[in-house]
């Protein structure tokens, strides 16, 4: 039998919600939301999440539960990501978080990068894949294969290197940085994905706001759609010729690029440098977009469990009722 679940994932950029009808792994009827709070401003020179994003944060949460609990959730999971691993008063934000009803769980490196396997894959059964999912203060690579329902992981591995954390280290000194600095970010990068083994990968697949908005400003999309983004294939060229064209924009023009959300004008461009690095070290020309990322795993999780089966990446989700 069917259930209606919510999953909320607190990420280092975005806090993004799906409301599914779930029987086991399978989901429809799903409804999804983003926010860009900017959970990690700061966080890499000072360690610490700032008040004022822990209040953008807990409001985002709040309103998603009042959405979940409008469209009929049963359950719902909370899960968080980079910025909380790393903030050292990340508390802060997760008391705020469980005063709201919810259970709030850091995921480690791992698990992240193996729900977002499990979300991407499944357009992709029975290939063998290398999923990155390129956050705000990480990226998870993880290399494998979905065959008939079963998650086989040859490695999962999460890197500190993300949009803003790209940007905080080596971006934010000039705008536009200058040419040096950005050398240095590229060169952070390329030492950061070295050793990400990739022998006899079919295909990059890569998920996340930097991937996602990739196509929609090469695709000039106004408004976003997603049915445009998703499976878009998007080569190397294309990838470098985006990242001169910001490279020489100042974040306020930025904002006015189309297909860029205004709020990501800030780390657009270290986002793409990593991207590109990402591409250079696992030795592909052409890499596919996906909008099924960690999201869809975490609903894909919950639906396994609340039907009674075990979750298939060897970790399982706190839930919370809505009644």
């Amino acid at each position: 039998m069917a259930r209606r679940i919510a999953v909320i994932d607190v990420g280092t950029v975005s806090v993004r919600m799906a409301v599914a009808s779930a029987e086991g792994s399978r989901l429809s009827d799903v409804e999804r939301a983003s926010r860009i709070c900017d959970l990690s401003e700061g966080v890499s020179a000072s360690g610490r999440i700032l008040h004022a994003a822990i209040e953008r944060t807990v409001s985002c949460v709040r309103d998603y539960l009042a959405r979940a609990r409008e469209l009929g959730a049963e359950v719902a999971a909370c899960t968080l990501t980079s910025a909380a691993r790393d903030a050292s008063n990340a508390i802060a934000l997760l008391s705020e978080l469980s005063a709201l009803g919810l259970v709030p769980q850091v995921i480690p490196g791992d698990v992240e990068g193996s729900l977002a396997f499990l979300g991407a894959a499944r357009d992709f059964e029975g290939e063998r894949i290398l999923v990155a999912d390129s956050g705000g203060g990480s990226t998870e690579v993880a290399l494998g294969r979905l065959e008939s329902g079963k998650l086989s992981l040859s490695f999962v591995r999460s890197i500190n290197v993300g949009c803003r954390r790209i940007t905080e280290r080596f971006l934010a000194l000039h705008d536009p940085p200058l040419p040096d600095e950005l050398e240095r970010a590229h060169a952070a990068c390329a030492a950061a994905f070295a050793d990400v083994d990739a022998d006899g990968v079919d295909r990059l697949v890569t998920c996340g706001g930097t991937a996602t908005s990739l196509v929609a400003m090469e695709l000039a999309l106004d408004p976003y759609d997603p049915a445009r983004v998703h499976l878009h294939e998007l080569g190397r060229d294309e990838v470098a010729a985006l990242e001169r064209e910001m490279g020489m924009l100042t974040e306020a023009q930025r904002r006015f690029v189309t297909g860029l959300q205004p709020q990501r004008a800030p780390v657009i461009l270290g986002g793409i440098v990593a991207l590109g690095e990402l591409m250079d070290a696992v030795g592909v020309e052409s890499m596919t977009v996906t909008e099924s990322d960690l999201l869809l795993g975490l609903a894909g999780v919950v639906g396994l469990v609340v039907s009674g089966s075990p979750s298939p990446v060897g970790w399982e989700p706190a839930l919370v009722r809505l009644g």
